[in-house]
C-alpha cells in the first residue's frame, strides 16, 4: 500500500512581482548598468556550445585583449564574480611551497594573502599604510630580501582609492625571474592599463565596475610565462572549476564542455566591451579622469577632503574623509533611504573614517557628480 506524502506549505511568504528601487549606485560597486547592456541581457539565451555563442566568446576574448592592452592568448572570462577570477590567478600560478610576495596597502592585498596561504604558498608581505603606494625601491628591496616566485600587487585598491604605479615593476620582476600578478578589479575600463608594456603575467578583474555590467562574468588573463609555469606544475591545480587547463579547452579550439556558462551574463559583457571599443579605450580613460576631477573639485567645495594624495588617486573610486563629529554611516543611510543614492563606507582600517565614492563605467558622467553633491549639500551639517 503506497504512502501518501503530505506536501509542505509555505504560509510565511506571499511574494509579489519583483519591484526593486532605482538607485544611483555611486559606491565601490556594483555600478549602474548601461541601458544597452540591459537590453542585451534580454536577448534569448542559446546553448553554451551553440556556434553563435562560441563566436561570442571569441569576440569577448579579443575585446578584453584590447581594453587590457595585451596579446595574451589565454584571455578569458570566468563564470563568477571578480573574486572567482582573483582566486583563479592564485590557484593556477601558486604551488605548495612557492614563495609569494604580496603588497598589502589595503583590504584586497590582505585577501590575496589569505588566498595564497590556502593554496600552500610561503606568503611574504610588504606593507604600506592604507592609502599609500609602493615605490620601485620598496619593491626591489623586498624582492631581493624574499626572492619570490610571484609578486602580487593591487593596481587599484578598492578599499582606499589608491592607484599603484606600475612603471618599471615588470622589468624588475623579469630581471629576477618572477611572475607579476595584478588586481585590476577597479581599474579595468576606467584607468590606463598596459599589461604587455608593463610586463604583467597575470591579471584579473570584474564586470560590475568600469565595465558597467552586473556581476557574474569576470576577466582573467595569463601571459606565455605564466602559462609555462602552469604547464610545468608538479601538482594539479587544486581548484577544479577554476583550472585554466580545463577552462582553456572550452575557450580554445577544442571547445570541450566544462560548465554551463551564464549565457546572458556573457551577452552583457560582450555588449559592454563593444561600447568601450566604440568609444575608444583612451577616450574612456580620459572621460573617467575628467569626471573624477570634477568630483574632487565639487566635494572640496563642500569643505570635504580626500584620503589619498592626488597623484595616486583612482579616477574610478575616491575615498572621502568623514569630517569629525559626523556619523558617516548615518549620512550614507540617509542618502540611500531618502534620495536613492548609494555610496560606500570604509573597510578594515578605514571603517568609519571615509566614504567610498565610485564613478565607474556608465556612472562616470557629470550628472552623477551633480546629483551626489546636491544631496550631500542637503544632508551634511552646515
Amino acid at each position: 500500500m503506497s504512502q501518501t506524502i503530505p506536501i509542505k506549505t509555505n504560509n510565511k511568504l506571499n511574494l509579489q512581482p519583483l519591484n526593486m528601487p532605482n538607485r544611483l549606485l555611486l559606491g565601490p560597486g556594483p555600478s549602474n548598468v548601461h541601458p544597452a547592456i540591459l537590453a542585451a541581457m534580454n536577448t534569448p539565451p542559446v546553448g553554451h556550445l551553440d556556434p553563435t555563442f562560441l563566436n561570442l566568446m571569441d569576440e569577448v576574448r579579443s575585446q578584453l585583449q584590447y581594453v587590457w592592452q595585451t596579446d595574451n592568448q589565454m584571455t578569458i572570462a570566468v563564470s563568477g564574480t571578480g573574486t572567482a577570477a582573483m582566486e583563479a590567478t592564485i590557484a593556477n600560478s601558486v604551488e605548495p611551497g612557492d614563495i609569494v610576495l604580496i603588497g598589502v596597502m589595503g583590504y584586497f592585498g590582505n585577501r590575496l594573502v589569505d588566498m595564497a596561504g590556502r593554496y600552500g604558498a610561503d606568503v611574504r608581505t610588504i606593507t604600506k599604510p592604507w592609502g599609500q603606494v609602493f615605490s620601485l625601491d620598496d619593491l626591489k628591496t623586498a624582492i631581493e630580501t624574499h626572492r619570490p616566485r610571484i609578486l602580487a600587487l593591487v593596481h587599484a585598491e578598492t578599499s582606499t582609492g589608491a592607484r599603484q604605479p606600475m612603471e618599471g615593476v615588470g622589468e624588475l620582476c623579469q630581471k629576477y625571474g618572477i611572475l607579476l600578478l595584478i588586481d585590476t578589479v577597479t581599474s579595468l575600463g576606467g584607468v590606463p592599463i598596459f599589461l604587455d608594456e608593463w610586463g604583467v603575467d597575470l591579471a584579473y578583474s570584474c564586470s560590475q565596475k568600469g565595465l558597467a555590467c552586473p556581476p557574474g562574468a569576470s576577466p582573467l588573463t595569463m601571459s606565455a610565462r605564466a602559462m609555462e609555469k602552469l604547464q610545468n606544475r608538479s601538482s594539479k591545480v587544486a581548484n577544479w572549476y577554476l583550472d585554466v587547463n580545463l577552462l582553456g579547452k572550452y575557450w580554445g579550439s577544442e571547445r570541450v564542455y566544462h560548465h554551463t556558462a551564464p549565457i546572458n551574463m556573457y551577452y552583457a559583457l560582450r555588449e559592454s566591451l563593444r561600447l568601450i571599443t566604440e568609444e575608444g579605450i583612451e577616450n574612456c580613460w580620459q572621460r573617467h579622469q575628467k569626471n573624477v576631477e570634477y568630483l574632487w573639485e565639487s566635494l572640496e567645495g563642500l569643505g570635504l577632503t580626500m584620503h589619498v594624495e592626488k597623484e595616486y588617486r583612482l579616477p574610478t573610486l575616491t575615498t572621502v574623509c568623514i569630517p569629525p563629529g559626523i556619523d558617516g554611516k548615518a549620512i550614507a543611510r540617509r542618502l540611500l533611504d531618502e534620495y536613492n543614492v548609494e555610496i560606500g563606507g570604509g573597510l578594515g582600517e578605514l571603517a568609519g573614517k571615509v566614504w567610498r565614492v565610485g564613478l565607474m563605467g556608465y556612472n562616470s558622467r557629470p550628472e552623477s557628480v551633480d546629483n551626489l553633491v546636491e544631496v550631500l549639500r542637503q544632508v551634511l551639517p552646515k
